[in-house]
């Protein structure tokens, strides 16, 4: 069962503010959760149906599970349905990683969906670590868990002021633009920092101070534009095709 007290913390979770104070978040969906045996972060518990206990206690042997109605559960979910399972989660401390190997950078990109699958898109790139800007999406938020399918806890977020770690970097940094050199034609190198703007507003002009290359990817036909996770992934896919 769920307590009134438990059903509280997990609906307060849904919010920005409480998760920064509870130093918490949540993590929903039967396969989200279960990615959670394979990752080093710290679960501090398991809601979960009884069937959904059952088909995986050696994997969740290692967890406090608490039993609870499906009923109960969608109660305290944000998702509109697969809510066989919840888990609290702390929210690790993430170091501001070195500028090195080939990173994301994300100038304000504020749709948690759109932040989810770009985690996840990284996670299939092998990219372990993007940067983000301070108005970006929360990587926590319950829609950009869901959204990574389970690459949370492979793929670390870090907010931070975006042009003042651009200007640090010493690696190439590619700016996705509507107007650049077609990713079919640049040479890119094996290490850089891919750097994508809002849909809206695209990269800002202090992130793009600190833009080497202006990149592209060329039309075809009468789209205005693409989302900035399938450009994420098309960007990505040339990129690691000449360094595989």
């Amino acid at each position: 069962m769920i307590s009134k007290n438990q059903l509280k913390l997990l609906r307060a979770l849904g919010q920005k503010k409480q998760r920064k104070a509870h130093g918490l978040f949540l993590v929903q969906g039967e396969k989200n959760v279960l990615e959670l045996a394979n990752s080093s972060l710290t679960v501090k518990q398991i809601f979960a149906t009884q069937e959904f206990l059952d088909e995986n206690r050696s994997e969740l042997s290692s967890f406090e599970c608490i039993e609870a109605s499906l009923d109960d559960l969608t109660k305290a979910s944000t998702l509109v349905s697969n809510n066989a399972a919840i888990a609290v989660v702390e929210i690790p401390s993430v170091e501001t990683p070195k500028a090195q190997g080939l990173m994301i950078a994300l100038d304000g990109v504020s749709d948690p969906g759109n932040l989810g699958t770009i985690i996840r898109v990284a996670d299939w790139y092998g990219i372990k670590h993007i940067v983000a800007s301070t108005d970006c999406a929360d990587p926590y938020n319950p829609k950009t868990i869901s959204a990574t399918m389970g690459s949370f806890g492979r793929v670390t977020v870090s907010q931070l002021d975006l042009p003042s770690y651009l200007e640090q970097s010493n690696l190439p940094v590619y700016g996705a633009f509507l107007e650049g050199e077609s990713v079919h034609k640049t040479e890119f190198a094996a290490e850089g920092i891919l750097l994508m703007g809002s849909e809206s507003h695209g990269i800002r002009e202090q992130a793009a101070k600190f833009v080497t290359d202006k990149i592209t990817i060329p039309a075809f036909g009468g789209a205005e534009s693409l989302n900035v996770a399938m450009a994420t992934g098309i960007i990505l896919d040339n990129l690691r095709r000449q360094h595989s």
